[in-house]
C-alpha cells in the first residue's frame, strides 16, 4: 500500500480538485458543527439543545403553528420534529393540541413557561456574536450567502435533476 500523500505546497492543494480544503461541503460541515458548539454552553442554562432552540425560535415568532407548518419552516422531517416536540412538551415548554378547525392536524403552541423563556433567549444572539468575535454585518452577509447556497443546492437536487426512468 502506498504511503499517504501529504501536500505541503498550498498552490498544489489549490490545483487539486479533490483536496479536502477545497471542498465546500467540508467547510460547511465543519462550520456547522463548530458554530453549534458555540451555542451549546449558551443554551444549556435554558435547558435547550440547539435543535430545540430552533423550534422555540419558530414558535416565538408565531404560534400556534401546525406540525406541518413547523416542519416546513424548520426544514425538518416530521419524525425528527416529533421527537423534538415530545422533549419540549415533557420540559413543559410547548403543548400539542388538535386543531379545532381540522381534527387531523396538530397545533403546537407555547406554554406560559415556554413564552417566558423568550426573555432569557434574548441574550443568546449577542452572547454568540461576542464569542465568535465577528461583526454583525459580517455574519448577516455570511447568512445571506449561505441562504443563496441553500437555494442553489435545493434547485440542483430538485425534481428536474433527478434521474428519469428509461
Amino acid at each position: 500500500m502506498p504511503a499517504p500523500r501529504r501536500i505541503d505546497d498550498a498552490a498544489e492543494t489549490l490545483d487539486d480538485p479533490l483536496a479536502l480544503e477545497r471542498q465546500v461541503c467540508f467547510a460547511l460541515a465543519v462550520a456547522s458543527r463548530t458554530v453549534i458548539s458555540v451555542y451549546r454552553p449558551v443554551l444549556e442554562p435554558m435547558g435547550l439543545t440547539h435543535p430545540q432552540y430552533l423550534v422555540m425560535l419558530a414558535l416565538w415568532g408565531e404560534e400556534p403553528l401546525s406540525v406541518t407548518d413547523l416542519s416546513r419552516r424548520l426544514e425538518l422531517d416530521p419524525a425528527t420534529l416529533s421527537r423534538l416536540l415530545r422533549r419540549l412538551e415533557s420540559a413543559g415548554l410547548v403543548r400539542r393540541d388538535r386543531n379545532p378547525a381540522d381534527e387531523r392536524s396538530l397545533a403546537v403552541a407555547l406554554t406560559d413557561r415556554g413564552r417566558g423563556l423568550r426573555t432569557q433567549a434574548l441574550e443568546v444572539p449577542g452572547t454568540v456574536l461576542q464569542r465568535l468575535g465577528m461583526g454583525l454585518d459580517e455574519l448577516m452577509e455570511l447568512r445571506d450567502r449561505l441562504t443563496e447556497v441553500i437555494g442553489a443546492a435545493k434547485a440542483a437536487t430538485g425534481p428536474a435533476t433527478e434521474a428519469q426512468p428509461a
